[in-house]
């Protein structure tokens, strides 16, 4: 038999001011209060009680300039920005709009802050109501926040005592024979969400009791609280909002340093041959003044393959460095050696060469993204005995040689290639190598 659920709206409370004991205005507003029962209470009246409150200007640019000033105190990180809205993290782990400080149900000479410890509020109003009205209940936080892939705002809570605030499935089995593995209900959400439906928002109905979900007497203890709820920042895979993340990338591709990995961790398997076409294919439009040989290993795979006499031979030396350090554990500012430049710079020519006719010219691979980058495994081989794993060697060399602008296009092409390879998770080394008369070549080394 399904579970059979009350939610019902205490009302009366009136308004609540600092110092307020809120455990005797929610007994004398609910005298049918009764032991199991879960009080869902809005953090706003929890603020007031506590005097999380502000003093700011009533109208102007000058109460504008107070409420920045409370956001930016309130805030440990900010997630996203769009226009005037803020997406930032708080002090206690929360992401929400504006760090949950709130205006309505306020006059205007005040805002209201998040509390400072709601699992700690949520434990101290259930003490109370247990030692002082003989009272053994629950006690939720709750407060409304907005949704990162939905639209409208739901109740969810921020502390909580005597109830967990997980409903752990995982190792059940449902009716199919199916194990559960990752099912985690977060209950006291849920519940927080149940409660607002009688509280609604311009009522005056600050609590709200949801009777029948926990059976009698309670666990003494207080439990984890909702701080549970709040996941860690290694678990997190959208810290930021996109525009934030793209800007958070780019600098990444600035700080690459000459022997480096990617500038954030690695969550799955790589199919390296892919990886590396797609970063190919990434950087072909923009790149006309710089060929790229690849080779895995002892399988070579040309994809800019000069046969003119001004060209030396394929390189046969370019065996994998034993040398690929570990992940650095600082990014240090990148090396001003990427490239030899002459040293008479008058010389140099003002614009990028074109690139010569004939076999000398990128081929239009590079010049010309493939049209389906879904599936390039054919553009690169895998490294012979270790399936689709492997590292690889891509040698850049100017398609003119000679002038300083043919260098620099040279450094900024390497560049481009590498933080190419580590948007697809590949971390990569370089070493610039003089080529015998005919100018330098930079070795990149992938995996």
């Amino acid at each position: 038999m399904g579970m059979r659920l009350e939610v019902l709206p205490v009302e009366g409370i009136g308004d609540v001011r600092p110092g307020d004991d809120l455990a005797a205005a929610i007994t004398a507003a609910a005298p049918w209060l009764r032991a199991g029962d879960v009080l869902v209470v809005t953090s706003k009246i929890v603020s007031k009680a506590e005097g999380s409150l502000v003093d700011v200007p009533v109208d102007g640019d000058e109460r504008a300039a107070a409420r920045d000033e409370v956001l930016r105190a309130e805030t440990a990180r900010q997630v996203a920005r769009r226009g005037q809205t803020r997406i930032v993290q708080t002090h206690h782990g929360f992401v929400m709009a504006s760090a949950g400080i709130d205006a309505s149900n306020i006059d205007r000479a005040h805002l209201v802050l998040l509390p400072k410890d709601p699992d700690a509020s949520a434990r101290a109003l259930r003490t109370t109501l247990r030692e002082r009205h003989g009272l053994d209940v629950a006690v939720v936080i709750s407060d409304t926040m907005g949704r990162p892939w939905r639209n409208g705002l739901t109740d969810v809570a921020l502390g909580a005592a005597g109830i967990p605030a997980i409903r752990d499935h995982r190792g059940e089995v449902d009716p199919y024979g199916n194990e559960l593995s990752i099912t985690q209900m977060a209950v006291v959400d849920e519940l927080a969400a149940a409660g607002e439906l009688v509280k609604g928002k311009c009522a005056q109905v600050p609590v709200a009791v949801v009777r029948g979900y926990l059976d009698t007497p309670l666990p003494p203890a207080d439990g984890l609280g909702a701080a549970v709820l709040v996941r860690g920042a290694d678990q997190d895979l959208f810290s930021l909002g996109t525009a934030e993340a793209r800007a958070e990338g780019l600098r990444a591709a600035a700080r690459l340093t000459v022997t480096n990995q990617p500038p954030f961790p690695i969550l799955d398997d790589i199919d390296t041959p892919k990886a590396v076409a797609r970063a190919l294919a990434t950087i072909a439009p923009v790149t006309t003044a710089t060929t790229f040989d690849v080779n895995s290993l002892s399988v070579s795979l040309t994809t800019a393959s000069p046969t003119s006499e001004a060209w030396p031979a394929q390189p046969t030396d370019l065996t994998a460095p034993t040398n690929v350090t570990a992940a650095p554990t600082e990014l240090t500012a990148p090396p001003t050696e990427l490239a030899p430049l002459p040293t008479d710079l008058a010389a140099a020519p003002t614009a990028r060469p074109a690139p010569p006719a004939g076999p000398t010219a990128p081929p239009t691979a590079l010049t010309a993204p493939t049209t389906d980058l879904t599936d390039p495994a054919e553009a690169l081989p895998a490294a012979p005995g270790s399936g689709e794993a492997g590292r690889y060697q891509i040698v850049c060399r100017p398609v003119d040689s000679t002038g300083g602008a043919a260098l620099i296009a040279l450094g900024i092409d390497v560049q481009r290639l590498r933080a190419a390879l580590a948007a697809e998770g590949l971390g990569s080394t370089m070493e610039t190598i003089e080529d015998g008369g005919h100018g330098p070549r930079v070795v990149v080394t992938v995996g």
